[in-house]
């Protein structure tokens, strides 16, 4: 058995993750935070055996007051998850501690004199509950351990790379004494970026002097693994009769769980990002509650900002008499415009979305009674970050491509097609891999929609170079300097000499060995550059006023795909986060009661929306280039979450000629409203 005693003590760090805080949240230290909190691990010959140990186990529990609502946790009341813990970012250091953990504010012209011009205001507040990302396969690892100190670990994770690093802190030892070898894995969409179990399986290892599986159960899943935080935004925004925007106000609050670090910087990055507007203004609340520490969810912190962001713009539409689509054309921004965080924006394709969806047939249908339609826009940064390439040439000249990007949307498919197009061979000769530790160069995590854009940018690079080389040989062959050598259609050609016969890779492969032997290149860099992401969605619902029951008729996704390297994935992607998202809107939320407690941990209480609750969802992509990437390439994989939760939820409202503004809406709640309006 080990408990946290047996973690060495380590230093918070400087990073975006708190080491302290992760070693603490894997086994509690002093105090359980919420209920699922690990406090030990045994490990056994057989599961039951296990069980029976565990058993042994007996820890006496100190009940503590506790707090698991978000606007509870920021009163000065409640009780205080750290005692130690004073807000930060603020002019001056409190004087006593706080559940809040960070304040951070932004602003940029004088909203005040903004709100002071405006014919119109809309204030309105909306609430988003803890949401789980719904992958299917739950955590797990295999760690083994020997005496010359080496780990090998075997997972699924969002970034094997990661799991090194963050284990080898855990554990004080070396980084270069770990080899984590990535599994496949059966979703993760952000909930898989950081560790539970490594850690803990391999001081497990270690004491056993054996091989060790842990894989976590789906209660485990839901009551010890970090969800998509809650969150509480209040949305003030001002407009004249002619439609333009004048101030955007947001103050949001987001439930980090047992340890600070939601994502609510982020969305207040994104929540007003759509839009020119000279005055705008955010203050953003990090608070810790007693639950699990939360993770990342596609986009984190975009859909719940851009819930009251995008509610909000459509009301003032509404109020205006203004089409919502039409509202938001006025006021896109496009190239050359300073988003609210700061960056200037290059060749971009929102507005491109927006005509795209309004010329779109599904916008033209008509709606009849009990029915609505929202429109919603949705942004993401997209990120780069390090990635690494490397390709092996075989003596059949069929290709080997290694990355260490874990595929989890298709990444590899669209990684065969980019070094197709480099190498100008078909893909069929490609073979895909994603490397272990030990096989590839550093590869950051699986995330923020970098990989096709980072990733694929190294296989690129690596090609480029393997050209190089493949040029150089042909020159050897053929007693010519390279510069009289051109690399066309995947084959070496002599300029400016027809009497030469092009030489295939498959020729410079199997004379490899006479010519410097084996082909191989590798590539690495930390991409910059990567296009922001613009998303479209509107949604076309139905209400039984009878029951509150929603039926979602049609769902319209656009986005700008810069250029859709697999356009079939891309429109997966498009599908998946709406569905997503049409699943928060509706169903989805934790449930905890007053002993803080989760009463739905698991997908027959946590409905998840299925085959049946959805239409088809209707796709239509845009491809304005980003100009920072040889191919033009977006990340594609965060946008289609950020505007599903306010469409609906505009849709909604629109169809019973309500004001709902706490998710998810559930039918008692929309049946309430509809009773209210009445």
């Amino acid at each position: 058995a080990v408990y946290s005693a047996d973690l060495p003590l380590v230093e918070a760090g400087r990073g975006p993750v708190d080491f302290c805080d992760l070693s603490s949240n894997i086994l509690a230290r002093d105090k359980v935070l919420y209920h699922g909190h690990a406090v030990a691990a045994v490990a056994a010959s057989s599961e039951r055996i296990a069980e029976q140990a565990l058993k042994k186990i007996k820890v006496q529990y100190e009940v503590l007051p506790h707090v698991t609502g978000l606007a509870a946790a920021m009163s000065d009341e409640a009780p205080l998850v750290h005692r130690d813990m004073f807000t930060r970012g603020l002019a001056a250091k409190p004087d006593k501690p706080s559940n809040i953990a960070n304040h951070t504010e932004m602003s940029r012209g004088d909203p005040d004199a903004g709100f002071a011009e405006a014919d119109v205001i809309v204030e309105r507040t909306y609430c988003a509950p803890t949401a789980h990302q719904g992958y299917i396969e739950p955590q797990a690892c295999v760690v083994s351990t020997h005496s010359t100190g080496q780990i090998d670990i075997w997972c699924s994770s969002q970034g094997h790379f990661m799991v090194r690093q963050y284990t080898a802190t855990l554990l004080g030892v070396d980084i270069a004494s770990i080899k984590v070898t990535p599994a496949e894995i059966g979703g993760g969409f952000g909930g898989k970026t950081t560790v539970y179990l490594e850690p803990v399986a391999a001081l497990l290892s270690q004491r056993a002097g054996r091989p060790v599986k842990i894989v976590m159960t789906r209660e485990e899943v839901f009551r010890a693994t970090g969800p998509a935080a809650g969150s509480i935004v209040r949305v003030k925004i001002g407009a004249t009769t002619e439609g333009r925007i004048t101030a955007m106000e947001g103050e949001l609050a987001m439930d980090a769980g047992a340890y600070k670090g939601s994502p609510v910087a982020t969305g207040a990055m994104c929540m007003f990002a759509p839009y020119k507007c000279p005055n705008q203004r955010t203050v953003a609340r990090d608070v810790v509650t007693n639950k699990a520490k939360t993770a990342a969810y596609r986009a984190p912190g975009g859909p719940q900002a851009h819930l009251g962001a995008e509610c909000v713009v459509s009301e003032v539409a509404a109020e205006l008499g203004m089409d919502p689509i039409d509202f938001r054309l006025l006021n896109a921004v496009e190239e050359g415009d300073t988003a609210f965080y700061g960056a200037r924006f290059k060749a971009i394709g929102l507005k491109e979305c927006l005509r795209s969806a309004k010329a779109h047939p599904n916008y033209g249908q008509r709606l009849t009674a009990d029915q609505g339609r929202g429109v919603a826009v949705g942004f993401w940064f997209n990120f780069g970050m390090q990635s690494s390439a490397t390709i092996n040439v075989h003596s059949s000249g069929k290709v080997t491509i290694i990355t260490g990007s874990p595929d989890i949307g298709g990444s590899r498919a669209s990684m065969v097609l980019m070094a197709a197009e480099t190498l100008g061979i078909e893909p069929r000769d490609i073979k895909p891999i994603i490397g272990d530790t030990d096989s590839v160069g550093f590869n950051d995590l699986t995330g923020g929609s970098r990989t096709t854009f980072a990733s694929g940018w190294a296989v690129m690079n690596a090609g480029q170079a393997l050209i190089e080389t493949l040029k150089m040989r042909a020159a050897a062959l053929w007693e010519v300097d390279i510069e009289q050598v051109s690399w066309v259609d995947g084959q070496a050609v002599a300029l400016g000499d027809s009497n030469r016969p092009p030489l295939s890779l498959a020729d410079l492969a199997a004379s490899a060995h006479k010519t410097g032997g084996p082909l191989c290149a590798t590539a690495s860099l930390n991409a910059s550059g990567a296009g922001p992401g613009f998303a479209v969605n509107f949604c076309d619902v139905a209400v039984d006023t009878q029951t509150g029951r929603v039926d979602v008729l049609r769902f319209t996704a656009v986005q700008d795909a810069g250029k859709a390297i697999h356009p079939a994935y891309v429109e997966g992607q498009m599908e998946g986060g709406a569905a997503q998202g049409i699943g928060w809107a509706l169903n989805e939320e934790y449930i905890f009661n007053d002993q803080g407690i989760l009463e739905n941990p698991g997908f027959l209480d946590y409905r998840i929306p299925v085959a049946s609750d959805l239409p088809m969802i209707d796709t239509l992509i845009v491809e304005v280039p980003n100009p920072s990437h040889p191919y033009g390439v977006r990340g594609v994989g965060e946008p289609p979450i950020c505007a599903p939760l306010a469409a609906v939820t505009t849709a909604v409202n629109n169809a019973i000629g309500g004001q709902l503004t706490e998710l998810p809406l559930s039918p008692p709640k929309v049946l309430a409203e509809i009773e209210a309006c009445s």
